[in-house]
């Protein structure tokens, strides 16, 4: 077997292994129902934040401790630990997606992403003009 070959077959058994680790570990978008039955695997879960429950961030002891309730797609409410910094902004978003496990009844999330609140949703063009253009 000529040198070419082998280093083929290299770059191809790399190229399989790396591919099936990237599909092993992805996540999949669920609802706390789905990620409750199936405890200890990564979902994604799409949210609102329940403001009447509030939020526990408390910088001074634990800068890192982000802890609030979210209901889901299917109006399940459950309560999410985030061991991070609460982010910017965070109660005024209008959807929040975290992503993590379940564990003994409560979500740990790993990451927050949050849908930008309507500031960006603006109804005027800004690149529409009206009025008389100069010549």
């Amino acid at each position: 077997m000529k040198k070419l070959h082998i280093i083929i077959l290299l770059v191809i058994a790399v190229s399989i292994a790396a591919i099936m680790s990237t599909v092993a570990d992805s996540s999949t978008y669920a609802t706390f129902s789905v990620a409750t039955n199936n405890e200890g695997d990564e979902y994604h879960v799409v949210g609102k934040y329940v403001k009447d429950k509030g939020i526990i961030y408390n910088p001074e002891q634990n800068a890192n401790l982000c802890v609030f309730y979210l209901t889901d797609n299917d109006n399940k409410e459950m309560k999410v630990v985030y061991n991070g910094a609460k982010p910017q902004d965070f109660e005024m978003s209008e959807q929040i997606v975290v992503t993590g496990k379940v564990e003994n009844g409560t979500f740990m999330a790993d990451k927050i992403l949050m849908k930008c609140p309507s500031k960006y949703n603006n109804t005027s063009d800004p690149t529409k003009t009206t009025g008389t253009s100069e010549s």
